[in-house]
């Protein structure tokens, strides 16, 4: 085959916006309910909706929701745990409204909890069945009328009958927040946890068990300096939960009455930051054995522990796992995905000493070949603290892959530095079509797992605590310098992205005047930390004062930190992304940048998405928003886009003439 040489950044390649919103969907949630396999489906083809999906034994699939239902809920903004099934009977909470419904085989839709005084005011999520199926518990979050905003929300866990409409009793109120409601075998002890601001639940929450009798509640673990989550009822009684007490989220069990006693404990993350609710990392079989995930070295997994406590790695081609299901006493059922396939549904069988590997729900056929596909290579990389004491940082590296093309000779390829959002969270070292839709183009990317991100322990976790904007930079700053200086990419092309926190930290990083980025692009990101601490949602209203310190007393510091207040440091085109109903960061964010880069003549552009939220679902929009950064590096590194692809430029306002013409 021959290989032709084209600058890079303007190679054609078969991963256009089409082909990434092409039959896309966002595999999520699994459920298994007798042999039947559920899971959900985010739909960006139909307005970014998730549907339900069934599968029976003979492998039929079945859509669960009529045209216009969407399960989603909105508790916490990020949703998660928005549907639960039981014996053929679909639970599901609805974006449009928020209320819960029930669906039987074959049936329609049933509001199961009343009409709340505000609209969407009542919103559901995390449900769980009482030991006969009659109740359901689930958290319900009220925002009542003449709220103050977050200050007036309030979060609970209620029970309602699970066949009729009823009105909830409230079973637990009191903190902050309360999730991961989950009732024993006999119905008589509620498992809850809690945690109350400024903590976030990552940081300090507390695993609680309520009788049901009498009221009481038991302290099992959790408090200061200790993350709990993702209780489980065993058949005996015990309780088996998460925990990071050794510094990682490990595996626990604790029976009523008696001591906690560690079931798996590894120098790895079982555990992962509970930004949704309804995390599902383990599975118990019948012979007690239990299948994990756990994040190590940047890169996800599957382990077993045996009944004699032995640990023992899966060999299986997995890197990301986004929920572990038990199917029967010998198989769970995984949604996971690897460096070279998108998220898939699998079955997994233990047969006396092998595997048994079932494709239930295969990944998309995107036509690639494995010379057009970049594998992530984890790489660590010299950086500093806040204070400058020097440490390792992490990332996940792709260079640019084609079969067809290949750059000029003596010229490296321009580095796109990605920011995760959260901060709180990790890079995914699984086959994305948006990330292969820039290194098919001849671009590399660096996906930055800075100091704060998850999957490297408790301890690399807090190396973000009062620094935000301060390690996070550094991070993605010393991976595009380390890069450079070692002959992998062009330090005349470093461009750097992120959406959300990630938004924030390209911001915070162009306001630098040492900057080494050329470009940057900011999806939905913060521009004003001080504006965000008065104005964002109830479960990230105290976030900053663990990222920066406690508002207003460090009043100063979040004006420091604020890349609105030294924006005349800016001296990189910039591209500006944005959802116009984001009730997480404000459109006011976007805008306040945008105008002041303005008026600075900094070469910027701007889209303000209709309709869209916190990141983008519908395809249309996915489309416009790839192609329109595309767009916009064209224009800023001197390239020329796939005449092919048809791109429609976006306009880039105070860019001079003959921007990028020095390397073209």
């Amino acid at each position: 085959m021959t290989i032709t040489e084209l600058p890079f950044g303007s190679w054609p390649t078969s991963i256009t916006s089409e082909s990434v919103v092409s039959a896309a969907v966002r595999l999520g949630e699994v459920r298994v309910d007798g042999a039947e396999v559920y899971w959900s489906e985010g739909r960006p083809a139909e307005g970014g909706r998730t549907q339900i999906v069934r599968r029976a034994p003979d492998g039929a699939r079945t859509d669960l929701l009529p045209e216009g239902m969407d399960a989603r809920t909105a508790v916490h903004e990020y949703g998660g745990a928005a549907w639960w099934v039981r014996d053929g009977v679909l639970y599901f909470v609805n974006w449009a409204d928020q209320r819960l419904y029930r669906i039987e085989r074959g049936g329609v839709p049933v509001v199961l909890t009343p009409e709340p005084a505000v609209p969407r005011g009542d919103r559901y999520g995390d449900g769980a069945f009482g030991p006969d199926g009659a109740t359901v518990v689930a958290i319900r979050e009220s925002h009542p009328v003449g709220g103050r905003g977050a200050i007036d929300v309030r979060n609970e866990i209620v029970r309602l009958s699970a066949d009729r409409p009823s009105q909830p009793e409230v079973l637990v109120s009191g903190p902050d927040f309360v999730v991961a409601p989950r009732l024993s075998p006999d119905g008589a002890l509620l498992a809850v946890v809690t945690w109350d601001h400024p903590s976030m639940p990552w940081d300090d929450t507390v695993l609680r068990v309520r009788d049901l009798a009498t009221g009481t509640d038991t302290v099992v673990a959790g408090g200061p300096g200790e993350s709990v989550q993702e209780p489980r009822w065993q058949e005996d009684g015990s309780l088996l939960f998460l925990s990071d007490r050794n510094g990682w989220w490990n595996l626990y069990r604790w029976t009523p009455g008696g001591d906690i006693e560690a079931v798996i404990e590894v120098d790895a993350e079982i555990g992962v930051p509970a930004w949704q609710l309804g995390s599902a990392r383990y599975a118990v079989l019948g012979d007690h054995g239990i299948v994990f995930a756990r994040w190590r070295d940047g890169y996800d997994g599957l382990a077993v522990r045996r009944p004699d406590g032995s640990v023992t790695d899966l060999k299986l081609p997995f890197s990301a796992i986004v929920a572990v299901e038990r199917a029967d006493e010998n198989a769970v059922v995984v949604a996971a995905g690897t460096p070279t396939a998108e998220l898939g549904i699998y079955r997994i069988e233990f047969v006396d000493s092998t595997l048994e590997l079932e494709t239930l729900r295969a990944p998309r056929d995107l036509g690639l070949e494995a010379t057009d596909v970049s594998i992530p290579e984890p790489i660590s990389f010299p950086s500093m603290d806040r204070v400058g004491a020097p440490r390792a940082a992490h990332a996940l590296f792709y260079p640019p892959a084609s079969t067809r093309y290949r750059g000029p000779d003596g010229e490296l390829p321009p580095l796109l530095v990605m920011i995760h959002g959260g901060p709180t969270s990790h890079a995914l070292p699984v086959l994305s079509p948006s990330t292969q839709y820039w290194t098919s183009r001849g671009f590399a990317v660096v996906d930055v797992n800075y100091g704060g991100s998850t999957g490297y322990g408790r301890a690399y976790r807090e190396l973000l605590c009062d620094a935000w904007g301060v390690v996070d930079v550094a991070d993605c700053i010393a991976a595009a310098r380390w890069l450079a200086a070692n002959g992998r990419v062009d330090p005349r092309q470093l461009a750097i992205r992120g959406g959300s926190a990630g938004g924030y930290t390209t911001l915070a990083a162009l306001a630098r005047a040492d900057t080494p980025f050329s470009a940057g692009a900011d999806h939905y990101g913060v521009a004003d930390l001080e504006a965000l601490a008065a104005e964002t949602h109830k479960f990230e209203s105290r976030y900053l004062d663990g990222l920066i310190g406690e508002y207003p007393s460090e009043r100063d510091l979040y004006r420091e930190r604020s890349p609105i207040h030294h924006v005349d440091r800016f001296r990189s085109p910039l591209i500006v992304l944005q959802g116009s109903e984001d009730a997480v960061v404000p459109p006011n964010q976007s805008q306040m940048i945008v105008d002041a880069l303005r008026e600075r003549r900094i070469p910027v552009a701007y889209i303000l998405f209709a309709g869209e939220q916190h990141g983008f679902r519908r395809a249309e929009n996915i489309r416009r928003a790839l192609d329109s950064e595309l767009s916009f590096y064209g224009q800023v590194f001197g390239f020329e886009l796939p005449a092919a692809e048809r791109i429609e430029p976006v306009t880039v306002e105070n860019l001079p003439n003959d921007q990028g013409r020095e390397r073209r």
